[in-house]
């Protein structure tokens, strides 16, 4: 997963951040899976009353919140919590353009994206086998580059495959 809900700037805290301002606890429910949901309630519980004991308490909670929120997040996903992230970390350029499509409400951009990048790198790895094919004659060495080359595309190909294939929040194994 890309450094995003995990960060404090990411979905996961912003939707905690405005539980924890009056929205409630609701507001960060939809991010936590089912079997995490009392865990959330009895944090946020504990958050909100911790809160009132001033700022130094209520920086302490605040934080504790989010780190419970994402770690219970993380493990609806499958996946291990490693601590929150800082804000302003570089998502690349397909997580923002998913976010514009859920807000237009379009997926051209994102599916423009997508394929203008598989399109590079199908060339360019198609290009590196080929051009070490020239030399694929050439002794056992030459030969072992070509080949590598040859199923490094291959398999590169099949778990892209596999994770397009894949469903939400599922790795493709």
């Amino acid at each position: 997963m890309p450094p995003h809900c995990d960060s404090l700037d990411g979905p996961v805290v912003t939707a905690a951040r405005l539980a924890l301002e009056g929205r409630g606890v609701d507001h960060v429910l939809p991010y936590v899976p089912e079997e995490g949901e009392a865990e959330v309630r009895e944090a946020f519980g504990c958050a909100a009353e911790a809160r009132t004991l001033g700022p130094a308490a209520r920086d302490v909670a605040d934080r504790w919140f989010f780190e419970t929120v994402v770690r219970v997040h993380r493990a609806g996903e499958g996946a291990p919590f490693t601590g929150l992230k800082p804000a302003g970390l570089d998502t690349g350029p397909v997580i923002p353009a998913a976010e514009r499509a859920l807000g237009t409400g379009s997926p051209d951009e994102l599916t423009g994206l997508l394929c203008e990048i598989v399109r590079e790198q199908v060339h360019e790895r198609h290009g590196h086998a080929m051009a070490l094919q020239k030399h694929a004659a050439d002794g056992v060495p030459a030969a072992r580059a070509h080949v590598q080359a040859g199923l490094g595309l291959q398999v590169w190909a099949h778990h892209l495959h596999r994770q397009a294939m894949a469903g939400a929040h599922e790795a493709a194994g």
